[in-house]
């Protein structure tokens, strides 16, 4: 499992670099990208094949086989530390269940990037990923995971961080770091609330974000509250779940039955 870069091709580890000159097949997310990188390290005589998300079932066994065989195989993904957001996973699998010897060669990392420049409170951090692409359910996902005390870590695509910041600036008056074409030309950072983000952006941002949220000094009211209304609604009505849970916390209804919709329409978009 051989990390890359995440765009300047410089940062590839020496042993990285020695790694992917000795393999026999170099598993690529995108073989076009990668061969980039092996020609960029005079790598010519290993074999490159294809590793995404819709042909690694197929894909897979064939390499478990070649590795039986007694071939070395480098898993690769376009950018970063494999299986960190990207495919890989069932191979890793069908490795271990095979018996075969997994080996990390650590790297470069977008989370790790991004976290070692932020300068706002970040830890512990809280990482999921790319946010849901379908509004309500992001909003939803959001208001969650805003409710607890860890930091936010997560990626955003450029056709959508308009609208991500937009929700976060409506739930949170947190600080926030977004960061773009991290170790690249244009390597940008802005940090600030989420208006004041949203603001420094241009009408059609390019390039992937990793954004960071900055953790909380503690668990809100909110964050119990949803823990007692989201129990309550595997079996009650919302209105049932509200006035129970107001008793509960010593909170109004009014409070725990807003919760109880919010909670109930992310249940149902899910």
């Amino acid at each position: 499992m051989v990390a890359t870069p995440i765009g300047h091709l410089g940062d590839i580890s020496r042993r990285g670099v020695e790694i992917l000159n000795q393999v026999a097949v170099v598993a690529a997310e995108d073989t076009r990208r990668t061969r980039v990188l092996l020609q960029h390290i005079g790598q010519s005589s290993c074999e490159l094949v294809s590793l995404h998300e819709h042909n690694e079932e197929k894909a897979g066994p064939g390499l478990i086989k070649r590795l039986q065989q007694g071939d070395d195989v480098a898993l690769v993904s376009d950018a970063g530390t494999p299986l960190i957001n990207d495919p890989g996973y069932l191979l890793l699998k069908m490795a271990w269940q095979a018996a075969v010897r997994v080996v990390p060669v650590p790297g470069a990392c977008s989370i790790t990037t991004a976290l070692s420049v932020c300068p706002i409170p970040c830890h512990p951090f809280r990482y999921v990923g790319f946010l849901p692409s379908k509004p309500k359910m992001r909003r939803s996902q959001l208001e969650s995971w805003l409710m607890m005390s860890d930091a936010l870590v997560f990626f955003e695509s450029p056709h959508r961080i308009r609208a991500t910041l937009e929700d976060i600036a409506q739930i949170s008056q947190r600080q926030l770091m977004i960061g773009r074409e991290m170790t690249k030309q244009y390597e940008t950072f802005v940090v600030g609330d989420a208006s004041h983000v949203l603001s420094q952006l241009a009408d059609t941002p390019k390039g992937e974000f990793v954004c960071v949220v900055e953790a909380a000094e503690s668990v809100t009211g909110k964050f119990d509250q949803a823990h007692v209304v989201g129990a309550l609604l595997q079996e009650l009505s919302p209105t049932q779940a509200a006035r129970l849970a107001a008793q509960i916390c010593g909170v109004r209804k009014k409070e725990t039955y807003e919760l109880a919709l919010q909670l109930s329409e992310g249940k149902a978009a899910d």
